[in-house]
């Protein structure tokens, strides 16, 4: 037991230590046991750890992305995109078995992007409520022209780091 705790923590303060030095290689190949509740003990003893050195939790970000869903759906129509949904929990989480199974009842659905990538991210907000949610919705190009689609449900909560949703400008995306 004492070498599983030590390992957490080795690989606890190497992610620590990336921050300020360089990429690590993936910690999968340093683990003793690949298990998911190893993956949370060492973010939980990185929160520990931060906590003490000062930083205060504001809340948590929760990304969802749909590649995943697309693959899982075999949707590869030429019209499809990239969904990012960004958002800090109020109550209730998002299931993403529930996102799944919803983002799947738009398929055949005869709409234009925006008004799905609107509608998306108005149902999601008002079923969870959560304190702030963003959905960026990347579509690829209709007729030459790729549509991105933009929503949020107000300003982010202060403290909050939100990242680039990692989707880079059109430049034929397919």
């Amino acid at each position: 037991m004492a070498a599983i705790n030590q390992n957490i923590q080795d690989i606890a303060g190497a992610i620590r230590a990336a921050y300020v030095t360089a990429p690590i290689s993936p910690i999968r190949t340093q683990l003793i046991f690949q298990e998911v509740d190893t993956a949370y003990e060492i973010q939980e003893a990185n929160t520990s750890y931060w906590l003490s050195h000062g930083r205060r939790i504001v809340g948590c970000k929760i990304g969802l992305t749909s590649p995943a869903v697309q693959k899982q759906l075999r949707v590869n129509q030429p019209d499809f995109g990239i969904l990012v949904i960004d958002y800090v929990p109020g109550r209730w989480l998002l299931e993403s078995k529930s996102l799944k199974l919803y983002l799947a009842s738009f398929r055949n659905h005869g709409a234009y992007h925006e008004a799905c990538t609107l509608d998306i991210g108005k149902t999601i907000a008002g079923l969870i409520a959560p304190r702030f949610l963003r959905i960026g919705g990347y579509w690829y190009p209709r007729g030459g022209i790729p549509i991105d689609v933009f929503w949020q449900t107000g300003k982010a909560p202060a403290g909050l780091w939100l990242p680039d949703q990692g989707i880079p400008p059109y430049r034929a995306r397919g």
